[in-house]
């Protein structure tokens, strides 16, 4: 929203605005220069309101939909609203009591968290929801085993940092013993904590040749589990279809949430890398015409440089701006302490939470 250059206002011209803003979400009926008269508390004339509604249709902050109604914010309207009116005020205690209690309910990252953490923000914000699971920004190895099944098959156990199982199946080019299969395993294991994929394949080069195609296999491992389809959890479509007054903005919040390349177009293209800070972009801002009817109120959760997800709620562009921030910024908080937690106290790999294993 920064990159967009809105011109700045009066101090009544912004509460005038903000004043239509606030009672236009909340009836969807066009808001009257009487009603602005009556329940603003401008003190001025009536005529001077006027005057100012027509300054800021001038300026393409409101519209009138008709010659004889009153008037709505247009997209730029709700941008300088949320740049420079809104208070970003905190969620109630009883809602932060209800979502804390909802998320610490379930084991942590597992699939029933994510799920709750989706149904808790569309509950709270009154909007739809998508949460996308945290994952490693870059797999790094922890451990392997390798397991001999029968002749030449050969099953690999990986775990990475952060909590991942990966387990896959390798049929080797012969039969190898298990003595010898947990003896390359600790070699590898030895030589190669905490790297990366690039890191463990160099490292293999200059092992045996079992070991060197088992590191190979390992990375080959790890690369994929980088460039893995992150899951998406969603939740409150169906009741937040029905708020778009077109069938445009009813297709546009379906494919955002149901299409997963287009979900993740929008994330890599709008969420910056930093933790806690909520974006919101109304309309495509100007840059993203796929969403042109939708405001989106996103943010990124996790720890920086380990492991991250994102949030975020989506729907028109008369959301309840106020309520729709402060649930993501809150829910994105509270995940961020949470996933800290775990980091901080890690589980073996046998206690991992359900929803850090992959196959």
């Amino acid at each position: 929203m920064d990159e967009l250059r809105l011109p700045e206002l009066t101090r009544r011209q912004e509460t005038i605005l903000g004043f239509v803003v606030r009672s236009y979400t909340e009836s969807l009926k066009p808001v009257s220069s009487q009603q602005i008269a009556e329940q603003a508390n401008l003190q001025v004339s009536s005529a001077t309101i006027r005057n100012d509604l027509v300054a800021l249709e001038e300026l393409g902050y409101i519209a009138q939909p008709h010659t004889s109604s009153g008037r709505i914010p247009t997209e730029n309207g709700y941008r300088y609203f949320v740049k420079h009116l809104i208070h970003h005020g905190n969620l109630s205690h009883s809602d932060q009591s209800r979502i804390t209690a909802r998320l610490e309910s379930n084991p942590l990252a597992s699939e029933a968290w994510m799920r709750t953490a989706a149904s808790t923000l569309a509950r709270t914000a009154g909007s739809a929801a998508l949460v996308t699971q945290p994952i490693a920004e870059t797999s790094r190895f922890k451990h392997l085993e390798l397991i001999g099944i029968q002749g030449r098959l050969v099953l690999m156990v990986l775990v990475l940092q952060g909590g991942t199982v990966a387990q896959e199946y390798l049929n080797l080019v012969e039969v190898v013993p298990q003595a010898r299969l947990s003896e390359v395993a600790a070699r590898i294991n030895a030589i190669c904590p905490d790297l990366t994929a690039n890191d463990v394949r160099m490292k293999g080069t200059a092992l045996g040749l079992l070991e060197r195609e088992i590191a190979e296999l390992v990375a080959d491992r790890m690369e994929r589990s980088d460039s893995s389809q992150v899951r998406v959890y969603r939740d409150g479509l169906s009741e937040t279809v029905a708020t778009f007054p077109t069938s445009e903005g009813q297709q546009q919040v379906i494919r955002a949430l149901e299409e997963r390349a287009f979900i993740h177009m929008i994330l890599n293209d709008i969420l910056t890398p930093e933790m806690g800070p909520v974006q919101v972009i109304i309309a495509g801002e100007g840059r993203w015409e796929a969403v042109n009817h939708l405001t989106m109120v996103l943010s990124r959760y996790g720890i920086a440089g380990q492991v991250s997800g994102a949030i975020g709620v989506l729907g028109p562009t008369h959301i309840n701006y106020g309520r729709a921030i402060s649930t993501v910024r809150y829910v994105a908080g509270k995940m961020t302490d949470m996933l800290h937690t775990l980091y901080d106290n890690p589980a073996e790999p046998d206690e991992l939470p359900p929803g850090s294993k992959s196959g």
